[in-house]
């Protein structure tokens, strides 16, 4: 399905959806101004089993004052028959008594179903909500196309029946069925998903249970999350790959030593898992390779109309519509299905078999996402001093204190990437190992700070080599756009390999490091 039909389609559909809800809610206009999201359950009988969870969970006071942080909230309120179909499914709990007096469960749900700031429909991403639960969790949206209708699908669990109820302290979307909170790492997916059978095995063979197994919430684990690109059993029975040894015998022939990284299918299933967590709204409107478990990355172009993975590599199907003809010469994604979460990051369902592919050159950036210690910092607003240099796996510094900033931008005015940086200040050294880059020749800028007479001046080094000449950052930007990507000059890499970038004063200042990107030339 094309991501342009599922927009208009959901527009189109939306303003219908909303013009009817919007002549529900403006009768009672005034009484809503002054109306929080736990009054509006209190007057709603339908509403009483999860008002009863909120409650035993302590945060019905939560929802009926303003969020702190002035983001207001959102909350996914489930009916009392979406409750109890939750409570009769659930295996564990016989009745909501049952489950009240399960206080560390209670606590978990009822917080699970709030995020910490309020969105409208209108602003609901392809993929991941940019603020998490209560929990502290993560929350996914897909957009559902069914004949006649198209409805928002909370983590592929939960229709969205009755959106954009608006209170004074934020949002409720009424939702068909209670969200059960994600307690499987991807691996623990595949195992509870039959239809994966055959990714499955290879994922055993080849070693890969580990990577995927992990608990991103566990804090006793430094990891990263990464997502999955997986293929359903069918789509490999198209191809007459009917168990994992049809799929060694396509991919690895002749060679059984399957948990060496030089062995064909370790690395066609580490071809499958990126580095860090992507959904599906990440990927729009970038093309660019991303680092993978194997030895080379995978192309994910998102700036036509599908999502098209390795493009112009490998023919798959031909359409003939005389007197047009179509090749198929992507592997391309169920968008509808994917952006599965779990707590090792995304799962998304591609509808070819995905071998490797010899990569080309394309624009890549890095802004240290590598480090879980600053993912984990990047969450909150606020100045986060990095006190402990074996915290961090890729970067090293020296001569000067460094910490992360994360900035409070909700509009968007201020154009340092993802609203953070790195910050230091005075006479320092700071190295950064990025993560592969596929050969080729690129034009390298550097994201930072550049206006302002208290910025240092720096050199820069790619592994241990000078790039350009003195780069001075206290011009560049202007008064109303003060970040800019500095351009250092052009480097042409011979292997795919990691690269060792080194920014030095010098001198002395302060430097804001937002980013380093590599551009291939046009």
């Amino acid at each position: 399905m094309k991501k342009t039909v599922i927009i208009f389609s959901l527009i189109i559909a939306g303003l219908f959806y909303l013009s009817c809800d919007d002549e529900k809610i403006q009768a009672n206009f005034e009484d809503m101004e002054q109306m929080t999201i736990y009054d509006y359950i209190i007057d709603n009988e339908e509403f009483s089993s999860f008002l009863q969870i909120l409650k035993k969970g302590g945060i019905d006071k939560t929802l009926s004052a303003y969020n702190p942080h002035g983001l207001d909230y959102t909350l996914f309120l489930p009916d009392n028959g979406a409750v109890s179909r939750f409570i009769s499914e659930s295996g564990r709990f016989s009745s909501l008594d049952d489950l009240l007096n399960d206080q560390e469960y209670v606590n978990a749900l009822s917080r699970y179903h709030v995020l910490n700031m309020g969105i409208h429909t209108n602003d609901f991403p392809f993929g991941a909500f940019p603020e998490k639960t209560l929990s502290g969790d993560l929350l996914t949206v897909s957009f559902i196309i069914e004949t006649d209708t198209s409805y928002y699908k909370i983590n592929n669990q939960a229709a969205v029946i009755k959106p954009n109820i608006e209170t004074s302290n934020g949002y409720i979307h009424v939702i068909q069925n209670t969200l059960k909170p994600i307690t499987n790492t991807t691996y623990s997916w595949l195992e509870q998903n039959s239809g994966y059978s055959i990714f499955k095995a290879a994922v055993d063979l080849t070693g890969f249970k580990d990577v995927l197994n992990i608990n991103t919430k566990d804090e006793t684990q430094n990891v990263n999350p990464v997502t999955l690109l997986v293929e359903h059993d069918s789509v490999f029975d198209k191809r007459n790959i009917r168990s994992v040894n049809d799929l060694i015998g396509l991919i690895s022939p002749g060679s059984q030593d399957y948990t060496n990284p030089l062995n064909p299918l370790y690395n066609f299933v580490g071809y499958h898992i990126l580095e860090d967590s992507k959904f599906m709204d990440d990927f729009e409107g970038v093309a660019t390779n991303y680092t993978t478990y194997s030895d080379i990355p995978v192309n994910i172009n998102g700036n036509g109309i599908d999502i098209a993975i390795n493009s112009g590599k490998e023919i798959f199907d031909t359409i003939v519509n005389y007197p047009d003809t179509v090749f198929i010469d992507y592997v391309g994604f169920y968008y509808d299905a994917s952006n599965v979460i779990t707590q090792s990051g995304a799962i998304h369902f591609i509808n070819q078999i995905m071998k490797q592919q010899k990569p080309s050159p394309a624009d890549v950036s890095f802004e240290f996402w590598e480090e879980p210690l600053l993912s984990e910092y990047r969450e909150e607003v606020g100045e986060y001093l990095i006190d402990d240099a074996s915290a961090l796996n890729r970067i090293t510094w020296s001569g000067a204190n460094l910490s992360l900033i994360k900035i409070d931008d909700p509009d968007d005015e201020i154009s340092v990437w993802n609203d953070d940086y790195l910050y230091l200040k005075g006479d320092f050294s700071i190295t950064y190992r990025v993560p592969k880059i596929v050969q080729g020749k690129y034009e390298v800028y550097l994201g930072t700070h550049a206006y302002s007479d208290q910025n240092a001046l720096v050199e820069v080094y790619i592994d241990g080599k000078k790039l350009g000449g003195l780069i001075n950052l206290q011009v560049g930007g202007t008064q109303t756009n003060p970040y800019t990507g500095k351009e250092l000059g052009t480097i042409d890499f011979i292997k795919y390999q990691e690269h060792t970038v080194e920014v030095r004063s010098l001198i002395p200042g302060v430097f804001i490091y937002d980013y380093i990107q590599f551009v291939v030339p046009d």
